[in-house]
């Protein structure tokens, strides 16, 4: 079964391990003003976009595959009376054609794996953003490498490795915003206390079984060695 986002992500104001304080500075990364048009790409509930409009009046135009984020995204941006900055598309964004050269700055914030690995997302979004424009993608990296054995790597790399991915496309990196010990913490407890609350609520729920197998594994994982092990960082750069 696909895992359900919808329910351990729905306590989540930002659907990654970071803060409103550091989406702000990331916008000060970007240059954002008023005049500015950003593409957030998989923006889920909106919480970045909503927090970068709220603060810099820009506008963003984001792109989320999930309807139910996609609603809530919107629903959120109507209730903060920011609907005439935050627009919301329900799409796949690895379909949807961007009028290249058209965006000031390229968001994604945490979902690389539409296209693949964080070198893939950078080769994609580069096109669509002006010259002088940014490209912004928060990644996970690994802070030990090799790793202990028994360990699985996934597709990330360590943080040397995963800066030279990031600059494939031609970007010159501008920026770094890591998670704290704290920002994962958040995280992930919001995914364990929504998992636990639907378990209870849904017992004879046919996936109940396999979600509770997964839930156990990924909390077991995170205590084992992901809290000590893996990074993640939004990386900024400029388009020459």
């Amino acid at each position: 079964m696909a895992w359900p986002w919808e329910v351990v992500e729905r306590d989540h104001e930002i659907q990654d391990p970071t803060s409103p304080e550091k989406i702000r500075l990331l916008g000060q990364y970007l240059r954002l003003t008023s005049e500015s048009r950003v593409l957030d790409i998989a923006c889920g509930k909106g919480g970045p976009a909503l927090i970068l409009a709220a603060t810099y009046g820009c506008r963003v135009h984001g792109v989320e595959i999930r309807p139910a984020f996609a609603e809530a995204a919107r629903a959120r941006a109507a209730a903060n009376g920011l609907e005439s900055l935050v627009e919301v598309q329900t799409a796949d964004a690895s379909e949807v054609q961007f009028e290249p050269e058209s965006w000031d700055a390229a968001l994604c914030i945490g979902a690389g794996f539409v296209w693949g690995t964080i070198a893939d997302a950078a080769a994609a979004l580069v096109p669509l953003v002006r010259q002088g424009g940014f490209v912004a993608i928060g990644e996970p990296f690994w802070r030990q490498w090799p790793l202990p054995d028994g360990i699985e790597k996934d597709d990330f790399v360590d943080l040397p490795a995963t800066v030279e991915r990031f600059e494939q496309a031609g970007l010159a990196p501008t920026g770094m915003i890591a998670a704290s010990e704290d920002d994962w913490d958040n995280y992930e407890s919001l995914h364990w206390r929504a998992t636990e609350e639907w378990l209870a609520e849904h017992p004879d729920h046919p996936d109940a079984d396999d979600i509770r197998t997964r839930h156990n594994r990924y909390r077991s994982d995170y205590f084992r060695f992901k809290r000590a092990l893996l990074g993640w960082a939004i990386f900024v750069g400029r388009k020459p």
